[in-house]
């Protein structure tokens, strides 16, 4: 015990203690708010960049046919309109098309 008593990290810790929970009394929050403040997402919670398998998301595309000025946005290769596209005008031509790309 005496060690205990005499240890400078354990008296700094037990100070830091004190100190927060007059703040946390000052501004009527709980240890759960400071959680959450301090770490407004928990390591396992899914993000917006994820799907729910736990891949990434793909980034949106967005396409413009010069020929006729429709636009197609897209997340993956299998959209109807540009399947047709490329089809049509060839899958490179089709690529050439692309106006952005967003998250």
């Amino acid at each position: 015990m005496n060690r205990l008593k005499n240890d400078d990290r354990l008296k700094a810790e037990l100070t830091f203690k004190e100190k927060l929970e007059d703040l946390m009394r000052d501004f009527d929050k709980s240890a759960a708010d400071v959680v959450k403040i301090l770490n407004p997402q928990p390591t396992g919670a899914k993000t917006a960049s994820t799907t729910s398998t736990g891949r990434s998301k793909r980034k949106l595309k967005v396409y413009k046919n010069p020929n006729t000025g429709e636009v197609v946005e897209t997340r993956g290769g299998i959209q109807k309109t540009l399947k047709a596209w490329k089809e049509e005008y060839g899958a490179e031509t089709v690529e050439g098309w692309l106006m952005k790309t967003e998250d």
